[in-house]
C-alpha cells in the first residue's frame, strides 16, 4: 500500500517508502543555513554525510533545491516553497513525539464515564468525592450503569473509562485493582425481635427476607443455594433492583436482609449480626480498558480513587 507525504501546500509525488524522514530535517538545517558545513555542524553530522542526503533529496524531488551562490547556496523556488511548510511539520511532528508532561490535576478538564452501579458509588466513590473535587475541581464524573455482560463492549467502544464490578463478574479483557474484600451480615432494624441475638439457622429461615436483585425480580441468591445445600430454604417476601433503597426498608419494617457490612456500618437505625450459615463474599474491583492504562490523568484518577494519592 501507497502513502502520499503531505506537508501542508505541498504533495510529493514520491511515496513515503522511499524517504528516510530524517531527510527533512537536513533539508531544514540547509534551508536555515545555506551552507552544507553549518548544516552539518547544527545536526552534529559529518559534512559528507550532509552532501549525501542532500543528493538523496535532489533525486526525492526531481529538483537542485540549492544552487551555489556568491555567498553560500541560493534555494530554489521549490526549495523556497518547501520552507515554511516543512518547518511547520517538523515541529508538529517533535510535538507529537515529544515525552507527554506531568499531569497536574489542578487545571484538568477530563470528564470520565465510571460505570457503577449504587453500591460501588456509596462505597468507593463517595469516599473518594470531597477530595478529588479538591484536588480537581476541573475534573467531572458521569456515573453510568452498564450490565457486567456488557462492560467488554463498552470500554471498547469508549463509553465507559472505568468500571467496578464484582471479581466473579469482571471481564478477563480489562486490566484490574482489587479495592477490597466484602462480607455479608444480617441486616434488620433496631430493636428487631428476631434480631436480639444471633438466630439459629432455622430462626433465620422463618425470618421475612428481603432481597438485592440487579436484573430484577429475582428472589434468591447466594443464601438461597447456600441453604439448598442442606435441604433448607428461606422466606423472601421484597425483591429490589438496588442496595441503594434497601437500608430505609429494613429500618421501618420487620424485614431482614443478607447485605454487604460496608453499607450498614455505624448506622444507629439497623441491627447488626453474624448470619448463621456461611455466605461467600465477594473482592470489589476496579477496572479500566488498555486505551486508558498509561495515560497521566487515568493513572492519577486511580491512583486518587484507591486511596495512594
Amino acid at each position: 500500500m501507497k502513502w502520499i507525504l503531505t506537508i501542508p501546500g505541498i504533495v510529493m509525488r514520491n511515496t513515503l517508502r522511499g524517504l528516510d524522514l530524517n531527510l527533512l530535517r537536513t533539508l531544514d538545517a540547509l534551508l536555515i543555513e545555506h551552507n552544507v558545513t553549518r548544516a552539518a555542524q547544527r545536526l552534529h553530522l559529518a559534512q559528507p554525510t550532509i552532501s549525501a542526503q542532500l543528493a538523496r533529496l535532489r533525486d526525492f524531488f526531481d529538483d537542485p533545491l540549492l544552487l551555489p551562490g556568491p555567498r553560500g547556496m541560493r534555494p530554489t523556488a521549490r526549495a523556497d516553497a518547501l520552507r515554511e511548510p516543512l518547518r511547520q511539520s517538523l515541529a508538529a511532528l517533535a510535538q507529537a513525539v515529544a515525552p507527554a508532561p506531568p499531569f497536574a490535576p489542578a487545571q484538568a478538564r477530563q470528564t470520565w464515564r465510571v460505570a457503577a452501579f449504587d453500591y460501588s458509588v456509596l462505597t468507593v466513590l463517595r469516599p473518594a468525592l470531597a477530595t478529588l473535587r479538591i484536588a480537581a475541581p476541573g475534573m467531572r464524573l458521569a456515573v453510568v450503569q452498564r450490565p457486567p455482560g456488557q462492560m467488554a463492549a463498552s470500554t471498547a467502544q469508549d463509553e465507559v473509562d472505568l468500571a467496578f464490578l464484582t471479581n466473579a463478574e469482571a471481564p478477563p479483557t480489562l486490566r484490574w485493582r482489587r479495592m477490597f474484600t466484602e462480607r455479608y451480615l444480617l441486616v434488620g432494624r433496631a430493636g428487631h425481635p428476631g434480631l436480639k441475638r444471633r438466630p439459629t439457622l432455622a430462626q433465620f429461615c422463618k425470618l421475612d427476607h428481603a432481597i438485592v436483585s440487579p436484573d430484577g425480580g429475582g428472589f434468591d441468591g447466594a443464601t438461597d443455594r447456600a441453604l439448598a445445600e442442606r435441604g433448607m430454604a428461606r422466606r423472601v417476601v421484597l425483591s429490589v433492583p438496588q442496595f441503594l433503597a434497601l437500608p430505609a426498608l429494613l429500618e421501618t419494617s420487620d424485614l431482614v436482609a443478607m447485605l454487604p457490612s460496608r453499607l450498614v456500618q455505624a448506622n444507629p437505625a439497623l441491627r447488626v449480626v453474624a448470619p448463621p450459615i456461611a455466605i461467600p463474599g465477594f473482592d470489589l474491583l476496579m477496572l479500566w480498558p488498555e486505551r486508558v492504562h498509561r495515560d497521566p490523568a487515568h493513572q492519577w484518577l486511580r491512583a486518587h480513587i484507591a486511596g495512594m494519592e
